[in-house]
């Protein structure tokens, strides 16, 4: 069993901070890692990490054979490189482990949730996401989604889309808007609540596209084939197809059927043949004349 630790504070001094340069570094710390880009070094001990995390236990619990009876057998271990994962966020794992609580920031709480999916760290994951869910912003909210999407975390995807209903014209501008998946940005636009007029977010989708495109080198049309499914056309009047139109044919980014079924439903006065969650208005949807045409209950 491992001996609980005297006190946090103690614990985490011994673990996080570099020894005084005239001791030696393993003098009471066993296993060193070498973290980050910045190659900083990290002293623990075995013991703790390997009691507390069966990912350090199988990383760590490989002594000579026949050492089980006889731990202080096996020799010091290391230096361990992790060079992909940045040594605050290192050190916030490594303070769960010694303290059962983490120190977590705005900078670092995206980062730190992923390592404890990856250590298999549930306690940790669920402070994680409290975290994220206190402490949510218009500027963090989309990649906090793609997170929460990532790594199946229902409660806090469900925090997350509410979140983006409130305030959806702001949240569109955003980067990490422009780096959703496009699973995830068609699971946002099947959304009824979101808070913007249908033509911004139009337009929004057409500048996630291109961006996608760049990113993926892709063209327009294959990275945005999922959440374009997601644009309710048919609430755009006469005049803003025919803009679109217009822009459509220079990167081709909604399918012409899709804009001949919205161009039907005003040639029929109703929302025939078009899916009926496309003739639903959504929250901050502007009124146009024709809505009141539409039949929500049309297949």
């Amino acid at each position: 069993a491992c001996v609980p630790c005297p006190s946090p504070r103690a614990s985490h001094a011994l673990a996080f901070q570099a020894p005084h340069p005239s001791r030696s570094p393993l003098s009471h710390s066993d296993v060193t890692f070498v973290v980050g880009q910045e190659q900083q070094k990290v002293f623990a001990h075995r013991c703790v990490l390997a009691c507390r995390c069966q990912a350090f236990q199988g990383m760590l619990g490989q002594g000579p054979a026949g050492s089980e009876d006889s731990p202080s057998s096996i020799p010091p271990q290391g230096p361990f490189i992790l060079g992909n994962v940045q040594p605050e966020v290192f050190l916030a794992v490594i303070e769960f482990l010694y303290t059962n609580s983490v120190t977590l920031n705005s900078h670092i709480a995206l980062e730190v949730l992923t390592s404890s999916v990856e250590y298999g760290l549930q306690d940790l994951c669920k402070l994680c996401v409290k975290f994220i869910k206190d402490t949510l912003s218009v500027e963090q909210v989309c990649e906090a989604l793609q997170a929460a999407v990532t790594y199946g975390q229902a409660d806090l995807q469900q925090h997350c889309l509410a979140f983006i209903e409130g305030c959806t014209a702001a949240v569109v501008r955003t980067q990490g808007f422009h780096e959703l998946s496009d699973i995830v940005l068609a699971q946002v636009l099947r959304s009824d609540r979101l808070a913007v007029d249908e033509l911004d977010l139009v337009q929004a989708v057409r500048e996630w596209a291109h961006v996608s495109s760049a990113v993926l080198e892709r063209p327009v049309p294959e990275v945005a084939a999922l959440p374009v499914r997601e644009l309710r056309l048919p609430l755009l009047a006469p005049s803003e197809l025919v803009t679109l139109e217009s822009h459509n044919q220079r990167d081709l980014l909604i399918p012409v059927e899709s804009i001949a079924a919205a161009w039907r439903s005003h040639a029929l006065r109703k929302g025939s043949g078009v899916p009926s969650r496309l003739c639903r208005p959504r929250r901050g949807t502007r009124p146009r004349d024709h809505h009141r045409h539409l039949d929500p209950h049309a297949k």
